[in-house]
C-alpha cells in the first residue's frame, strides 16, 4: 500500500474533529467523576465516554493518511484503537488482548523508526566526523542505560504486587515498550516525547493493576499521557518520513488536541 497524495486541508479538518471529540470525551470523563455513582448523569457521561473513546485513534490515523504519511503508521494507530477498545471492555482476557494489540503497534513503530530515523545520521567526511561519532555513541549508551535502569526498577517494584498471571505478560510488554521509547529518541523530537509519554501512561496503568496509590482522577492522567503520546508519535514519524520542507509536513497542523479516557 502506497501513501496517498497529501491533502493538507482535509487532514487539518480531521485533526480538528479529533480535538473536538477529545474535548467532548474529556468533558464526559469529568462529568462522570463528579456525578453520584449510579445516577442518571453518571450513566449518561459513561455512555459518552465509551462511544467516543474508540473513535479517536482512527481519526488520528485518517489524518496521517491524508498527510501522505506511511501506511504502517496508520496501522500502528489502528492497533492502538484495538487496544483502547479491548481495555474498555474489561476483564482479564480482554486486557491481555488489548495489551497484545498495543504491543503490535509498538512493533510497527519500531519498523517506522528503522525506516525513517533522523535524516543526516550518516557522517560527513569532515575532520570532526570522528568526534561527532564519539559523542553520538556516548549519548546512545547513556540513554540506553537510563531506559534499561527505568525498566528494571519498574518491573522489580511492580512484580510482587501484580497478579501472578500478569507478571510475565506485563514484564514482556514493558520490555517492548521501553525499546520502542528508546528507538523514538533517534527518530524525531516529537517522537521522543511520545515514547516517554507512552512509558508514563502505561506505568500509571500498571500501578493501578498493582493497586498502588493513585493520583486523583487516575484515568484522566492515564489518558492525558496516552493520547498525547500517540499524537506526538504520529507527528514525529510524519516529520521524519516527509521532511520539514514537505508541504504535507505536520508542522502546520493544529495545536495538540485535548485528550480522552483510557482505562483497562
Amino acid at each position: 500500500m502506497r501513501p496517498l497524495a497529501p491533502r493538507p486541508r482535509a487532514a487539518r479538518a480531521l485533526l480538528l474533529v479529533f480535538a473536538v471529540l477529545a474535548v467532548g470525551h474529556l468533558a464526559a470523563l469529568v462529568a462522570h467523576a463528579a456525578a453520584a455513582p449510579g445516577s442518571g448523569p453518571a450513566s449518561l457521561a459513561e455512555t459518552a465516554v465509551h462511544l467516543t473513546k474508540p473513535v479517536l485513534m482512527p481519526l488520528l490515523a485518517a489524518h496521517v493518511l491524508l498527510r501522505g504519511g506511511p501506511p504502517l503508521l496508520v496501522v500502528a494507530l489502528l492497533f492502538g484503537c484495538g487496544g483502547d477498545t479491548f481495555l474498555q471492555v474489561g476483564g482479564g482476557t480482554a486486557f491481555l488482548v488489548g495489551m497484545g494489540s498495543f504491543a503490535a503497534g509498538h512493533v510497527c513503530y519500531l519498523v517506522l523508526f528503522a525506516r525513517h530515523g533522523r535524516r543526516g545520521r550518516g557522517l560527513s567526511r569532515s575532520s570532526g566526523a570522528g568526534a561527532r561519532t564519539g559523542e553520538r555513541r556516548s549519548r546512545t549508551v547513556g540513554a540506553a542505560g537510563l531506559y534499561a535502569a527505568a525498566l528494571v526498577a519498574t518491573v522489580l517494584l511492580l512484580w510482587p504486587d501484580l497478579p501472578a498471571d500478569l507478571r510475565i505478560p506485563v514484564a514482556g510488554y514493558s520490555l517492548l515498550l521501553t525499546v520502542m521509547a528508546f528507538g523514538a529518541l533517534w527518530t524525531a523530537p516529537w517522537a521522543a516525547v511520545g515514547g516517554l509519554l507512552f512509558l508514563l501512561s502505561d506505568s500509571l496503568i500498571a500501578g493501578g493493576i498493582a493497586q498502588w496509590p493513585q493520583l486523583p482522577a487516575p484515568q484522566f492522567w492515564i489518558m492525558l499521557t496516552y493520547a498525547s503520546a500517540q499524537w506526538a508519535l504520529a507527528i514525529g514519524v510524519l516529520a521524519a518520513a516527509t521532511g520539514p520542507d514537505d508541504p504535507a509536513s505536520p508542522s502546520s497542523a493544529v495545536p495538540r488536541p485535548a485528550v480522552a479516557y483510557r482505562a483497562p
